[in-house]
């Protein structure tokens, strides 16, 4: 529901470079003041000191977020050697240092290679929003509580390290499944490498097909068609007589490929999204109102 209980009247995907120091939150709340609307909501978590792409639902086009927030991730980072945290990230206090100066970038990326590629399995810091028990770690952090963490299947597609100036510095490019905690690869490489690391300065450059270079700040980002949450999904175009079963949420016989698929009416608008339903058949997942 929109304002004051009525149905949102304003409907889209925003592509926002978020700036440091806000929440994924306060970036939601800036874009339902700007846009005079109460249904709006993120597709992916960023970390307060993290800038970069945060795709933005508005009306409507929240109930494709599901689409959104289950794609691969882009970022960049820096990788500090020789000094750990206790939030793996430069915000932390300094809980260790080492004497990492014989380290060199060729061992980091032989590190990397071996153990910090394709299905790997990450503990979450406890600075994740994560529920253990009904609460979220990072308040029981700020208690000063720390508690056991069953370890999570991640994908890293990609996980390049570059020189920069400092040689206690690497700039890493990765690529990965939604999921992934940046601050809990540099910090594992800094283990496997025998001192420790944290993060510093990370920015999502991607998240799926939405791409920093079409993002903007909040306050000057644009809103694109709700057409635009599905872009990742195999389109299928449908007659009126199929969008008669579709709004009635029929069960349909299944395309081609393994779904899920985009149903477009012939006007062009998303009429709904569909899933694979045994062998021959489809469902629907969402079905969009015109």
């Amino acid at each position: 529901m929109g304002r004051r209980g009525k149905p949102a009247t304003t409907h889209g995907i925003a592509v926002v470079d978020k700036p440091a120091g806000v929440t994924s939150h306060d970036v939601v709340a800036m874009l339902r003041r700007r846009f005079d609307e109460r249904q709006v909501g993120h597709g992916g978590t960023l970390d307060p000191s993290a800038t970069g792409v945060l795709v933005v639902a508005v009306g409507k086009a929240t109930k494709l977020l599901r689409f959104v927030e289950k794609t691969t991730k882009a970022y960049l980072g820096e990788i500090v050697l020789g000094s750990e945290t206790n939030t793996l990230d430069a915000d932390g206090e300094v809980t260790a240092t080492y004497d990492m100066s014989g380290v060199t970038i060729e061992q980091a990326r032989d590190a990397v290679a071996e153990h910090l590629l394709g299905d790997i399995e990450q503990i979450p810091p406890m600075v994740s929003a994560i529920k253990i028990d009904g609460k979220r770690l990072h308040e029981l952090a700020r208690e000063g509580i720390e508690v056991e963490r069953p370890a999570r299947p991640v994908t890293i597609f990609s996980f390049q390290l570059m020189p920069t100036d400092d040689p206690m510095v690497f700039l890493a490019a990765v690529e990965c499944t939604a999921g992934t905690y940046i601050r809990t690869l540099a910090a594992d490489l800094g283990t496997l490498l025998g001192g420790g690391a944290h993060l510093r300065n990370l920015r999502r450059t991607a998240v799926g097909r939405f791409t920093i270079g079409e993002a903007a700040p909040p306050d000057e980002c644009v809103l694109l068609p709700v057409e635009e949450a599905v872009r990742t999904l195999a389109r299928v175009d449908i007659n009126d007589r199929i969008e008669g079963f579709v709004a009635n949420g029929r069960v349909l016989p299944r395309w081609d490929g393994d779904g899920p698929w985009a149903l477009f009416r012939p006007d062009g608008s998303l009429a709904a999204v569909y899933e694979a339903h045994g062998a021959d058949e489809a469902k629907p997942m969402v079905v969009v109102p015109v």
